[in-house]
C-alpha cells in the first residue's frame, strides 16, 4: 500500500512522502508521561496529535502498531544525569511506595485520555517492566566502544561516537556548540566529557528503585528505556518515532543517537513532533509551575480559569491549530472552541433529519477531496475543520429548502462526516450522550402533550411545558412543522 501522505520529518526538516518500511504494516513509538503528578493540558497535546495520526493511517488501511510508554523509572529532576528520580521524590513527600505513585498517576492519565477521546494505543510498556532489555541494550553499545564504564555508572562516549556518526542531527545542535563554556558540575565527575550522559546509573544508598546489573545495583537512564522498549517491539528499523517538541533535545537525539551506537544506523524513519501549548508565551510544564490539570479543566478549578471546559473542548481546542504550530491557552480561544464545536455537532444531528430531493444541488466530492487533500498534507486538521464548516452551512442550507440532495450523495456525505468527525478528528456528541435512554423518551412524551395541547389551542399549557422543559436546561426550539429540543 502507498499513500500521499506527507509528513514533516524533523530528522530531514523537510515534509516526506510517507512510505512504510514494511507495508501494509505501520509501527509508531511515541514517547508517553512521567507518571509522578496529574496530566495537564501540555500532556494532551501530544496524545491527540498522535492519537490523529494513529487514528487516519488507520482510516488509509494500514495496520498500525502504536506503541506509547509509562515513564516509571530513570527520569531525574531536570532532565539531567543527577538528583532525584522525579518519582521516587513525589513516593518520599506522600510517604508511599514508588510503584503506588506510578500506579494511581498512570490510571489518572488513562482516565483523562479516555474523556479526550484517545484511543489506547497497541502496547502501552513500563520502563521497569523492561529493566532486563535495557541492560542488554547498554551492553550493546558498551560492546561497539561508544560508552563506558565509571565508577558503577555507564556513561555514552559523545565525543567518541562523534567521530563516526553525527551528535545533534536531530535537533540541530553541534557538539563545539554544546561544548563551549561548559564545565563539569558537582557530582558529574564521573564523565569524561560534559555533554556524555548516562546509559545506567549507580544508585546511591537511600536511592529506592534499583535493580542488580552487570555494573552496579543501580538504574537505567531516562533515554535508554525508549531506545530499548521501541526496538523490542518494533524492530530495528520501524516507521514513526513521535512526541512533543520539547524532546527534541536531549531525550531524542541521544536515543537517536543510542540507537545508532547499538545498532549502525537510526530505528526511526520519521521523526515527528508536536509543538508546545503555551500560557503568555511560555511553555506549558510542572517544572514551570504554571500548568493546568486537566481535570482543573473539565471542573473550573483553577485561578486562570472562566468555566470548566468540557473534554471534547479541549481536543478540538487542539485540532483548530496545526500540530506543528505553537497553541497559546485563553478562556476567549476555548470559548470559541466550545461554539464551534456545538455548531458543527448541531450540523451533524441535522444532516440525520434531510430528506432527500430527485437532484442534487451540491456536490459531496468537494468535501472528501478538501479532506484528504489536507490530512495528506502533513495531518492539517485546521483546513479539515474549515472544510467541516463550510459544510455545516451546506447541510442547514439543505434542511431549509434552500439547496437540495438526492438519496444516493445524502447516504454518501452521512458516511464522510461520520467518518471525518468521529473516526478521524476523534470528537463525540457529549449533549447527545446526556440525552440517555431515559431522558429522550419522557422529553419526546412531553413535546407529544405539548403538540396536543397547541393543536386544541390550550396556548398557557403548551408554553408551561417549553418553559419548564427551558428551566432544567432541556431548549425547545419550535418550526412550522414541529419542534427540536436539545439539552443547553
Amino acid at each position: 500500500m502507498k499513500s500521499k501522505l506527507m509528513l514533516h520529518n524533523t530528522l530531514t526538516r523537510r515534509k516526506e512522502e510517507f512510505e512504510p518500511v514494511n507495508p501494509p504494516h505501520v509501527g509508531i513509538y511515541v514517547c508517553g508521561p512521567t507518571v509522578y503528578g496529574d496530566p495537564h493540558l501540555g500532556h494532551a497535546r501530544p496524545a491527540i496529535t498522535f492519537d490523529l495520526l494513529f487514528r487516519y493511517l488507520r482510516s488509509l488501511g494500514y495496520k498500525v502498531r502504536y506503541v506509547r510508554n509509562i515513564t516509571d523509572v530513570g527520569h531525574l529532576e531536570n532532565d539531567a544525569d543527577e538528583g532525584e528520580d522525579k518519582i521516587t521524590k513525589k513516593a518520599r513527600l506522600e510517604e508511599l511506595e514508588p510503584m503506588e505513585v506510578a500506579h494511581y498517576y498512570t490510571e489518572r492519565y488513562h482516565d483523562a485520555m479516555r474523556a479526550l477521546g484517545v484511543l489506547s494505543p497497541s502496547i502501552e510498556p513500563l520502563a521497569s517492566g523492561h529493566i532486563i532489555e535495557q541492560i542488554a541494550y547498554v551492553q550493546r553499545i558498551l560492546d561497539r566502544g561508544y560508552a563506558y564504564v565509571s565508577n558503577g555508572s555507564v556513561y555514552f562516549d559523545v565525543e567518541r561516537y562523534n567521530r563516526d556518526y553525527d551528535y545533534g542531527i536531530l535537533s540541530g545542535r553541534r557538539l563545539d556548540d554544546m561544548l563551549c563554556g561548559t564545565r563539569d558540575l558537582d557530582g558529574q565527575g564521573d564523565k569524561r566529557c560534559p555533554a556524555d550522559f548516562a546509559l545506567w546509573k549507580k544508585a546511591s544508598p537511600e536511592h529506592i528503585m534499583r535493580w542488580p546489573s552487570p555494573w552496579s545495583d543501580g538504574f537505567p537512564g531516562w533515554h535508554m528505556e525508549c531506545s530499548a522498549m521501541s526496538t523490542k517491539y518494533l524492530g530495528e528499523t520501524f516507521d514513526i518515532h513521535g512526541g512533543g517538541m520539547d524532546l527534541m533535545f536531549p531525550h531524542h537525539e541521544c536515543e537517536l543517537a543510542q540507537n545508532t551506537a547499538a545498532e549502525g544506523h537510526g530505528a526511526a524513519k520519521y521523526w515527528v513532533h508536536n509543538n508546545m501549548i503555551t500560557i503568555n508565551g511560555q511553555k506549558m510544564g510542572k517544572s514551570l509551575g504554571n500548568f493546568i490539570t486537566l481535570e482543573q479543566l473539565f471542573t473550573g478549578n483553577h485561578a486562570l480559569l472562566a468555566q470548566a471546559y468540557s473534554p471534547m473542548t479541549i481536543r478540538f481546542f487542539i485540532l483548530q491549530a496545526h500540530y506543528r504550530s505553537t497553541l497559546d491557552f485563553s478562556n476567549e480561544a476555548l470559548q470559541a472552541a466550545e461554539k464551534g464545536l456545538d455548531r458543527l455537532m448541531k450540523a451533524v444531528e441535522t444532516l440525520g433529519k434531510l430528506t432527500p430531493s430527485a437532484v442534487s444541488t451540491v456536490e459531496v466530492d468537494d468535501l472528501r477531496e478538501r479532506y484528504e487533500e489536507a490530512m495528506n498534507d502533513d495531518l492539517n486538521s485546521p483546513l479539515v475543520i474549515a472544510a467541516l464548516f463550510d459544510w455545516v452551512r451546506i447541510i442547514n442550507q439543505i434542511y431549509e429548502k434552500q439547496q437540495s440532495i438526492t438519496a444516493e450523495d445524502l447516504d454518501r456525505l452521512r458516511v464522510l462526516v461520520h467518518t471525518v468527525v468521529f473516526d478521524v478528528l476523534g470528537l463525540c456528541d457529549e449533549k447527545a450522550a446526556e440525552a440517555d435512554d431515559l431522558v429522550t423518551p419522557l422529553v419526546e412524551m412531553l413535546l407529544d402533550v405539548r403538540a396536543e395541547a397547541k393543536a386544541a389551542k390550550n396556548w398557557a399549557a403548551s408554553d408551561r411545558i417549553r418553559d419548564r422543559l427551558n428551566e432544567i436546561g432541556i431548549r425547545v426550539k419550535d418550526r412550522k412543522d414541529g419542534c427540536d429540543w436539545e439539552i443547553e
